[in-house]
């Protein structure tokens, strides 16, 4: 790992620390800031990546938007499993193992999900939940520009997994520059394709989505680090996953 990756893994890590004593009373002190940037986010989305997304799901039969999303799904089975060791949750990660094994076998690289064919249950795990779990705060909120909502904790997290665990980094690390922005720009789409339907739904429950977002986003990663479950009237799973674009109003 490259000198530069450790020194800014190391800072926003101590940052996310830090922010776990902070005071949780005001949770969006960066307010003016992200809704700058929550703007840009929307523009960026009616303007390019929404159309785009619309244009892939018409135009790519199921099955292959399906396998490409299963594919990723699997990818990020690594990073699960790291992370339930660190959290000690020890058959979580036996399960996660072997359900990433068995997809990327029998399911050819993960384009076919086998192991929920065998009923095997799925966890989703990051680093941002695995600091939540040992007592790490939110820190302030946080909007990203295009990945949409975050926090000090979850971006340290999204940081040290993307460095870590994320196999698709390491075809940038063997140089493989262009194949990582390809694959980078596949893995964006599919997920706002994912959330087409759902981004509609935040135009419809609030008068103000920026506010809707952030509360329904930091309540949903409480209930993850927590191992709760999140009201699926509220909204779908993954809808607000750190690498999320932000929904357009």
């Amino acid at each position: 790992m490259r000198i530069k990756t450790i020194v800014a893994i190391a800072g926003l890590l101590t940052l996310s620390l830090l922010s776990g004593c902070a005071s949780q009373a005001n949770k969006d002190p960066l307010e003016g800031i992200n809704r700058g940037v929550y703007k840009f986010n929307d523009v960026a989305d009616k303007a390019i990546i929404k159309p785009v997304a619309t244009a892939y799901k018409a135009v790519a039969p199921t099955p292959i938007r399906k396998g490409i999303n299963n594919f990723f799904s699997n990818l990020g089975s690594i990073t699960t499993v790291f992370n339930d060791l660190l959290q000690f949750k020890f058959s979580n990660a036996f399960a996660d193992a072997g359900r990433f094994v068995i997809n990327s076998t029998f399911g050819i690289a993960g384009i076919f999900d086998v192991a929920s064919m065998d009923k095997i249950a799925i966890h989703k795990e990051d680093f941002g939940q695995t600091l939540g779990y040992w007592g790490v705060g939110n820190g302030a909120y946080l909007v990203l520009p295009l990945l949409g909502p975050s926090s000090v904790r979850d971006f340290t997290g999204l940081v040290i997994d993307t460095s870590t665990t994320d196999p698709v980094t390491y075809t940038h690390n063997i140089d493989q520059v262009d194949l990582y922005y390809q694959i980078r720009a596949v893995q964006f789409l599919d997920k706002r394709t994912d959330l087409l339907t759902a981004t509609d739904l935040v135009d419809e429950a609030s008068l103000d989505p920026y506010a809707f977002m952030r509360d329904a986003y930091l309540q949903r990663r409480a209930s993850l680090v927590q191992d709760g479950l999140v009201s699926q009237d509220l909204i779908k799973d993954d809808f607000f996953d750190e690498a999320t674009p932000a929904p357009a109003k």
